[in-house]
């Protein structure tokens, strides 16, 4: 058995093996990755590597191991990838989601896509690297993170503050969600494969509204009620239709992906008005235009209601959560705007904030993973896009870590990656296991 064959063993086993260590976060610290946090060490420090184990709390548990790179003056990279797992009812689910179960050439349970699959492709590779003695150009900093799917307080957050030094010399940063098949068609029907990089990130601004009145009886007039002022204010929200902002990353991808279905675009041309032809444009684009639909405006979605304790009693407070999402250079009209759909009777305030990202898309980084991409799907359209939520680069920003999500699948039409991801039935083929680490070792020996 060579060494490939090798690898593509153990980035299946690996990736089963991390999926039935149970790590669901169900946010507020009730989560526990250090049971997969001492999974992945034992593996890396099988390679010959040195890594660290940090815990942010009892039982949230981190991972960092740095690769020598041959080129000592060259900076540094960093993969990362998080140890957590959205929560799973097995009742709604073909097989338990926590068995790993490989079946009809899948791996099954949740962290399949989201992303114990990546993490399980980061140990194989190394591993890899360890038994042909090969070794990539730059440093590569492999981070394990905690909390992604909560706040990243313990997780991410937490490195950045307290262990800063572990990143020393990195400048880029490869994640979670992008590379993957994105299957569209030409205007003509003709099938097109997607491979959507990210290069960007809406920033994250979850909300608490809270509107304050007068307790009384149900029965009695009441002009000063919390709970009419609230749900006046989210159904104001609701309806609020946010102005096309389009940045620079979201722009590139219009312009190729549209070249990439046929459709000829100019964003540039004087008679094209965003506000007025934008949505007929993405239109045109078919399915394609999921890629973008949700990245060229501010977002604003209502998602929980808190209020009173019976039903014949006015209370005197109610609240709301809303999951704000803020693109690149736009936050101060996304507060100026909260402030007008809220108005004078109800409070806002943050919850929980992260910055909004962008990454050079004419980079030689990029570059380096488009090729990657090509030299084992020679028909892919690699496109840049912003990420329609977030992931742990907007922490690793802050030392100044230019991020992108690149976590390589090749998929089959069959399989929809956006539902997989906190979906029933999570699932990744094996298939596409070794098509992601070919393309993983492939872009980190190659980037310069």
């Amino acid at each position: 058995m060579d060494s490939w064959e090798t690898a593509d063993d153990e980035v299946v086993r690996f990736t089963s093996d991390l999926i039935r260590i149970d790590t669901a976060n169900r946010g507020g610290g009730d989560c526990r990755e250090r049971p997969a946090a001492e999974y992945v060490a034992e593996r890396l420090a099988d390679a010959g590597l040195d890594p660290v184990v940090l815990e942010s709390a009892p039982g949230r548990a981190n991972v960092v191991a740095r690769v020598s790179g041959t080129d000592p003056s060259a900076s540094g990279l960093l993969v990362h990838g998080h140890l957590d797992v959205v929560p799973a009812d097995p009742a709604r689910w073909a097989v338990h989601p926590f068995s790993g179960e490989v079946r009809d050439g899948m791996v099954w349970g949740r962290g399949a896509i989201d992303m114990k699959n990546v993490d399980a492709m980061m140990v194989a590779l190394v591993r890899e690297w360890a038994r042909t003695g090969r070794r990539p150009r730059r440093d590569i900093v492999l981070a394990f993170t905690a909390d992604e799917e909560d706040s990243a307080a313990y997780g991410a957050d937490w490195l950045v503050r307290e262990h800063a030094a572990l990143f020393e010399g990195c400048t880029e940063g490869i994640g979670e969600s992008g590379a993957y098949t994105f299957h569209a068609a030409t205007a003509d029907g003709r099938p097109v494969r997607l491979y959507p990089i990210g290069a960007g990130e809406r920033g994250t601004s979850w909300l608490r509204l809270t509107a304050n009145g007068t307790a009384g009886h149900g029965s009695k007039a009441n002009d000063d009620n919390a709970v009419a002022a609230l749900a006046a204010a989210v159904a104001r929200i609701d309806a609020y239709a946010w102005p096309v902002r389009l940045t620079p990353v979201t722009r590139a991808a219009i312009t190729e992906i549209a070249a990439a279905v046929g459709h000829k675009t100019d964003l540039d041309a004087p008679d094209f008005d965003p506000q007025r032809d934008l949505d007929g444009l993405l239109e045109r684009l078919g399915s394609a235009a999921a890629l973008v639909r949700s990245t060229v405006r501010n977002s604003t979605n209502p998602t929980m209601l808190d209020a009173g304790y019976k039903v014949n009693v006015i209370p005197e407070t109610a609240t709301a959560g809303v999951d704000g999402r803020v693109l690149p250079g736009a936050e101060e009209e996304f507060r100026a705007a909260l402030d007008e759909l809220t108005g004078p009777r109800v409070d806002w305030e943050y919850r929980h904030r992260s910055i909004p990202l962008m990454s050079p898309v004419e980079s030689p980084t990029f570059a380096a993973m488009r090729a990657a991409l090509l030299a084992y799907d020679p028909q892919a359209q690699v496109v840049p896009v912003c990420i329609t939520g977030g992931t742990d680069a907007k922490q690793f920003a802050e030392l100044g870590i230019a991020g992108y999500g690149f976590s390589p699948l090749r998929l089959p039409p069959s399989l929809d990656y956006s539902a997989l991801f906190h979906g029933v039935d999570e699932r990744v083929p094996v298939d596409a296991l070794r098509f992601g680490l070919r393309v993983l070792d492939r872009f980190l020996t190659t980037v310069d």
